[in-house]
């Protein structure tokens, strides 16, 4: 692997973290493509701007397979049983992959759990329901996703929000030691998980891939285990903040807040332009040029590290009129934040109906839902990665 370069810029520091998008605007006015480090050192080439990451996302000269980085891409470090998932193949293993977990995540077979969604947010609303200033963050955005998906996989209960907080110290450490840590937790977990349920396979989505595993030979182990872990981090993590900074994007606007609570069929166009305007996902997962290219006039040498950044795309105002104004009425409704060409985000039925259920619940619930605090004071994760709270304090009454 190659050393570092310490003569690059890095852009990722106390302010980005509290307010990336002034960064991007900076960005996106200077030029296509800008070669950064992160700040764990790493060269990246940051992409800022809609056109050149549209393009890019469904350009067959970006690979997003490790193997075919120059420097020894290392990003998180994951181990093989981690690593062998859809955000790390190219089209035809994805293909392969992608197709063996399909059919959970059908609009039809989705539209089934909604039912089983909004139960969901009653019960947790329940618990809110009689205490003041708490942190929503913590008893209802998060343990909603990892309530929904935790069921598909038939997760035991008491170990679903453990595996969250694992997650969530791999984005936002309070020390470098700890995302090696939080690894080895999820992966002792998850191959355990998977040995126990192949000694008694129940009726859930880990038990269909593991029979596919033993019986079609169509998942290596590794496979099986990763494809489990992308599925329980990417059903939960994303989720979780997008309630909560949705949350918190529509008490900062109150006028529209109250046209939600007048009309809640306005809610599946306020939560698309949640997505456009406060989707925590900064990046989109790293890619490696097969070859030289341009975007946008720059040359990014074969193998560099290139991360199309999707919070900067869904905020470019050569695409998005009034681009950094919340618009729950904006006419164009497409954005970045779910992906773009063959890894759009297999999960985005799913992760719509449990926005949509657990913002319709909080306005029906809670018509007096207030922040508890100034917004200045509340505090985002030092993360460059995923733009979240640590916490949404609220009071209810």
């Amino acid at each position: 692997m190659m050393p570092p370069d310490t003569t690059l810029p890095c852009l990722f520091d106390g302010s980005f973290f509290n307010d990336p998008y002034a960064t991007y605007a900076r960005l996106r006015a200077e030029g296509a493509a800008h070669r950064l480090n992160t700040p764990e050192g790493s060269p990246i080439w940051l992409v800022p701007r809609e056109r050149d990451v549209r393009a890019a996302l469904s350009d067959p000269r970006l690979s997003v397979n490790k193997a075919h980085s120059t420097r020894g891409y290392q990003g998180f470090s994951l181990p093989p049983a981690l690593d062998a998932n859809l955000l790390n193949v190219d089209h035809s293993d994805h293909l392969r992959l992608r197709r063996l977990v399909s059919q959970a995540f059908t609009a039809r077979r989705v539209e089934q759990l909604r039912t089983t969604i909004e139960a969901a947010t009653h019960q947790l609303a329940d618990a809110m329901e009689a205490v003041g200033i708490q942190d929503l963050a913590a008893v209802y955005a998060n343990p909603l996703p990892i309530t929904v998906i935790g069921d598909l996989l038939a997760v035991p209960d008491e170990d679903r929000l453990v595996f969250s907080s694992w997650v969530a110290t791999m984005f936002a450490p309070d020390h470098p030691g700890q995302v090696g840590e939080a690894i080895r937790s999820i992966q002792e977990f998850l191959t355990n998980l998977v040995a126990e349920r192949r000694r008694v396979l129940g009726d859930d989505l880990l038990s269909d891939l593991i029979t596919v595993h033993d019986e079609g030979d169509k998942l290596s182990e590794d496979e099986l285990v990763s494809l489990a872990f992308l599925i329980l981090m990417a059903g939960s993590e994303n989720v979780q903040h997008v309630i909560t900074t949705g949350v918190l994007t529509l008490l900062r606007h109150p006028l529209q807040l109250e046209e939600l609570h007048d009309d809640l069929g306005l809610l599946p166009h306020a939560v698309e332009e949640i997505l456009r305007y406060a989707h925590p996902n900064q990046m989109a997962i790293r890619r490696f040029p097969l070859e030289d290219i341009e975007i946008g006039g720059v040359r990014i040498p074969k193998g560099e590290t290139v991360m199309l950044c999707l919070a900067s795309a869904n905020r470019d105002p050569d695409r998005y009129p009034d681009a950094d104004r919340f618009n729950i009425h904006r006419a164009d409704k497409s954005h970045l934040s779910l992906g773009h060409g063959l890894h759009y985000c297999l999960g985005a039925a799913l992760g719509r109906i449990e926005i949509q259920s657990a913002l319709a619940t909080l306005l029906r619930r809670f018509p007096r839902l207030r922040l508890a605090v100034p917004a200045s004071e509340l505090r985002w994760r030092s993360s460059w990665r995923s733009h979240a709270l640590r916490e949404l304090p609220v009071t209810v009454r």
